[in-house]
């Protein structure tokens, strides 16, 4: 069965500029019916950072500013850690729950972005295949 991270990413990451609106950022994701994205902040040395659903629900819509003038900057947390591919679930959802985190961007052996997982992700999967370890 299939059970690391791999296996239940998301690929490809989406990826906006820090200076991008809020509203773009919210279209994107409506339209591709994903719950985050992942922020470029720099092009030498890739940092990075995230805006979720819940950072739009907390200090955009609670907070009641405009979402065409507030740039993802303004939103985003940051930097990012990021997840293997090659973790088990359990790995990941060990790691996710230690930096209260809901969705993990996932690098390759370079630290390029590959892929995305999120809790729902692996709630998916344990639906779908039960709880099960990555064979050695």
């Amino acid at each position: 069965m299939p059970n690391t991270v791999r296996d239940w990413m998301s690929s490809p990451v989406v990826v906006v500029d820090p200076d991008s609106t809020v509203k773009y950022a919210l279209t994107l994701m409506r339209r591709r019916k994903i719950h985050s994205v992942v922020v470029a902040t720099s092009e030498k040395n890739p940092t990075y950072g995230i805006v979720t659903s819940t950072d739009i629900r907390d200090k955009i819509v609670a907070a009641n500013r405009n979402p065409s003038e507030t740039t993802v900057r303004d939103i985003m947390s940051g930097p990012i850690i990021t997840g293997n591919p090659d973790w088990t679930l359990m790995e990941c959802s060990q790691v996710m729950q230690e930096k209260h985190i809901h969705h993990l961007p996932i690098a390759d052996e370079s630290g390029t972005l590959i892929g995305l997982i999120s809790a729902t992700d692996i709630f998916m999967a344990v639906e779908e295949t039960g709880w099960q370890e990555k064979e050695e």
